[in-house]
C-alpha cells in the first residue's frame, strides 16, 4: 500500500501540470483579457466629454485623443503592468516557479497576494461544503438502505417521489424559494437573508456565536441538502440491493442470522465501497460547483465567487490559483478514498494488482 501511495503522490505533479498547462493554453486565445479590458477603461475615460470649465474646443479634441486609441508608449505600459510584455511561454515558467513554493501571484484587480485571498475566502467555503456534505450523507445513506430493505413497498414507492423532485431541481431554485418563505421574501422572517453572521458577532458569547453561525447557516445548507442528497440516496440504494442478492447473503440468512446482522455485519461494508468511491467527486462538486450559486443568492463570499468573480474579469492569477487549490484537493481526495477502500476492504490490495 506504501508504494501505491508514493505512486500516487508523485503523479500528481505531471497531473497539476499538464492541467494548468492546458488552461493556460486555452486562456491565452480567449479574448477580453486583462490587457485588453484596461485598454478599454482607458480610452473610455480619454473620451469623456466636458468637465468642470472645459471649453468645446478642449473638449472635442480630448474626445479626437480618445477615439485615435492610446499611444504605443500606454499600450505597452499596460502590458507591463498584467506581464503581458513577455512571451506566453515565460509567463507559464514564471507562473511554475511561483507555484512551487506556493506563491500564485498577486490579484489584477483586487490588489492582493492570491494566496491571501483563498485564506481569505476558504472558511465560508469549508462551511458550507464540509456541513452540507455531512448532512446529505447522514440522510442520504439511512434512507438509501431502507428503501432498499423496503423495495416496492409504500415507503420505497412514497420517497421516490421526494427523491425525484431534489434530483431534478438544483440548489439554487430550492434558495430562491426558502428566501421567498423564511427569509422576508413574502410570508415569514425566521432567518437572515446573507451573511455568514451577524454585524455584532465579535460582541456576543461563545454560545450566542455558535447559535447565531448556524441561523445564517441554516438556509445555505438546507438548500445544498435539499440540491444534493437524491443522487447519494439512489447510489446507497441500488448498491445494497446489489449486495442484498448475492450468493453470500442467502448463505447468511440460511445460517439464521437476523436480517440487521446479514445487512450491517456484511452486507454494509461491501455495499458502501461504491459509495465511498464516490465521495471525492461528491465534495469537489459540493465545494466548487454547488456553492456557487448558493454563494451569490446568499452573498457568502467564498472560494465558488471568488472563482467565478475572476473568470469573468479575466484576472488570471485568482483563475489559475483557485484551479490549482480544487485540482490539487480532487488528487488527494480521490487517494484518500482508495486508502478507505482498502482499510473497509482488506481483500483489495492495490499493489498486489498492479493498479496505477
Amino acid at each position: 500500500m506504501r508504494t501505491y501511495i508514493l505512486k500516487r503522490l508523485l503523479l500528481i505533479i505531471p497531473t497539476l501540470f499538464f492541467i494548468l498547462l492546458i488552461n493556460f493554453a486555452v486562456i491565452q486565445i480567449a479574448p477580453g483579457g486583462p490587457v485588453e479590458q484596461a485598454i478599454q477603461q482607458a480610452q473610455s475615460f480619454q473620451g469623456v466629454g466636458l468637465s468642470g470649465g472645459e471649453t468645446a474646443q478642449q473638449s472635442s479634441q480630448t474626445q479626437y485623443q480618445g477615439a485615435r486609441g492610446l499611444s504605443a508608449e500606454m499600450v505597452e505600459q499596460i502590458k507591463a503592468q498584467y506581464g503581458f510584455d513577455k512571451s506566453a511561454p515565460e509567463r507559464f515558467w514564471l507562473m511554475l516557479k511561483g507555484y512551487l513554493s506556493f506563491d500564485f501571484g498577486t490579484s489584477f484587480f483586487k490588489d492582493k497576494p492570491v494566496t491571501q485571498l483563498l485564506y481569505e475566502k476558504m472558511p465560508v467555503t469549508i462551511s458550507l461544503g464540509l456541513w452540507s456534505t455531512l448532512l446529505i450523507y447522514l440522510v442520504s445513506i439511512p434512507l438509501g438502505i431502507r428503501k432498499a430493505k423496503q423495495h416496492g413497498l409504500i415507503f420505497d414507492k412514497s420517497t421516490s417521489l421526494l427523491l425525484a423532485v431534489g434530483y431534478a431541481v438544483p440548489s439554487f431554485v430550492f434558495a430562491v424559494l426558502l428566501i421567498v418563505f423564511f427569509a422576508g421574501g413574502s410570508y415569514f422572517q425566521w432567518f437572515p437573508l446573507q451573511g455568514l453572521v451577524s454585524e455584532n458577532f465579535a460582541q456576543l458569547s461563545m454560545l450566542d456565536k455558535i447559535k447565531d453561525y448556524f441561523w445564517h447557516m441554516s438556509l445555505p445548507l438546507l438548500s445544498i441538502v435539499l440540491g444534493g442528497f437524491a443522487g447519494l440516496t439512489y447510489l446507497t440504494k441500488y448498491s445494497f440491493m446489489e449486495e442484498l442478492n448475492k450468493q453470500y447473503v442467502l448463505a447468511a440468512r440460511s445460517k439464521g442470522l437476523t436480517e440487521n446482522r446479514v445487512l450491517y455485519g456484511h452486507v454494509f461494508r461491501n455495499a458502501m465501497l461504491i459509495v465511498i468511491a464516490g465521495l471525492p467527486e461528491a465534495l469537489v462538486g459540493i465545494f466548487f460547483v454547488g456553492n456557487l450559486f448558493i454563494e451569490i443568492i446568499f452573498n457568502l463570499d467564498g472560494l465558488g465567487l471568488l472563482g467565478f468573480e475572476a473568470i469573468v474579469q479575466r484576472d488570471y492569477p485568482v483563475i489559475f490559483g483557485t484551479l490549482f487549490l480544487f485540482t490539487l484537493l480532487g488528487l488527494i481526495l480521490r487517494l484518500i478514498s482508495d486508502v478507505l477502500y482498502q482499510v473497509i476492504d482488506p481483500r483489495i490490495n492495490f499493489d498486489s494488482r498492479g493498479v496505477k
